[in-house]
């Protein structure tokens, strides 16, 4: 059994197992390259918004078990949970951007040891497991080092912001070893503190797997979004329509919105459709379609500006989904810098962060709620956080209401 552990990346997904291990007693070591973060979460406190990671992360750091570094140092096991994000080519093409994995990767070759496991936790292309054996071997010649028994293996998280903590320990999990050995091992790991099942597979396996969970989704809110275009188009409303066709009891559509953010399924469809082009039809032209929605959202309001003089626009909710801090992939930011682009006075309202990203630094004001709707002449609903739902029809009287997320009754 790993006694000590090696975690590089402390983001969303890092910093939550980096301390649930430390605080199941074992010996964590936190990577990242941002001086800031190391120093934050060296301190007990952390950089990131997630209910309850606070109180764990400090008492992680405070029993002496979890510890941050810049650089990574020699352990039993290594966790890569660095970002995935994908690289736009000139003709348009969304393609895997491995950077930080490979980073990582190599940054670890100095101080493996033999039978040291590396998983991989981020979200990544199949077949990146492979090449981290491929990068860490390389390194290792660079380095004239002979390691022998490195086990590698994929073990993707399957967390939602929010909930975490929670899902972190309940949800089923799967092991991709490179090897039966490498699986067996990420498993015994897993159990110290996971409750649910955990299921061994091979790599790439694990590595599609998680890919499929997020291009499910994807297709899924593609469907609901494409209906809500529908339904403009024949004066129906959505909501109603959604909430009278899942009364069938095979029929569950999701709720449309204003596109599709956050790191995962904005993200991840991508890495099947580099893989197989051809194959990914469906896929692609989810991605498509969800991708598209935020333009027609900016349609609307500039529809709705179009009747006013001087108009202000209120923006409600700046992160990816409700409730949390993530703006990564956000349509709702995207919208929001398009309309700050064209010149539109904006009154941001997000309550989740302290202040504006650089994107609407300038650009937008941050105030509350109940000076937006004061103040605004355009209410464009975006987010769905606790609070907005308080808003009434009756309260924007004479006001123009776009609302992404039929919020407002």
């Amino acid at each position: 059994m790993s006694s000590s552990l090696c975690v590089l990346g402390l983001g969303y997904i890092g910093l939550p197992t980096a301390s649930i291990f430390a605080t199941k007693g074992r010996q964590v070591l936190g990577v990242d390259v941002v001086p800031s973060v190391v120093e934050t979460i060296n301190s007990g406190r952390i950089h990131i918004q997630e209910p309850d990671l606070d109180v764990l992360v400090r008492a992680a750091v405070q029993s002496g078990y979890l510890k941050a570094a810049l650089k990574p140092a020699a352990a039993d096991t290594f966790i890569i949970a660095v970002p995935t994000p994908f690289s736009v080519t000139a003709s348009g093409a969304r393609i895997p951007d491995l950077k930080y994995v490979e980073a990582a990767a190599r940054s670890v070759a100095p101080v493996v040891g033999a039978g040291n496991l590396i998983i991989l936790e981020s979200t990544s292309p199949v077949g990146t497991t492979e090449k981290i054996k491929v990068w860490i071997d390389d390194e290792l010649s660079k380095l004239g080092r002979k390691v022998d028994g490195l086990l590698y293996a994929h073990c993707p998280e399957r967390i939602l912001p929010g909930q975490m903590l929670k899902e972190l320990v309940s949800n089923d999990r799967i092991c991709g070893g490179l090897t039966p050995e490498a699986s067996e091992k990420s498993k015994a790991l897993y159990e110290i503190f996971c409750t649910a099942q955990i299921f061994l597979t091979d790599a790439r396996t694990a590595e599609l797997a998680k890919l499929t969970e997020n291009a499910f989704r994807d297709v899924n809110i593609a469907f609901a979004n494409e209906l809500s275009l529908i339904c403009d188009r024949l004066d129906i409303n959505v909501w109603e329509l959604i909430r009278l066709a899942n009364r069938h009891p095979r029929v569950k559509i999701l709720s449309p919105g204003p596109g599709v953010g956050g790191h995962c399924i904005a993200v991840d469809p991508w890495f099947i459709i580099d893989a197989a082009p051809a194959e990914a039809r469906l896929m692609r032209t989810a991605r498509e379609v969800n991708d598209s929605k935020p333009h027609y959202v900016i349609a609307q309001v500039r529809a709705a500006a179009a009747q006013q003089k001087n108009p202000v626009i209120a923006c409600l909710g700046l992160a990816f989904k409700a409730n949390v801090d993530d703006l990564r992939e956000s349509p709702s930011l995207e919208i929001a810098e398009h309309l700050a682009a064209e010149g539109f006075k904006l009154l941001a309202v997000e309550p989740n962060i302290q202040s504006l990203p650089a994107r609407l630094a300038g650009k937008a004001e941050l105030v509350s709620l109940d000076e937006a709707v004061s103040r605004a002449s355009i209410i464009l609903v975006l987010v769905d956080h606790r609070g907005f739902g308080s808003l009434t029809l009756a309260q924007l009287a004479g006001k123009a209401l776009v609302d992404t997320r039929g919020l407002v009754k």
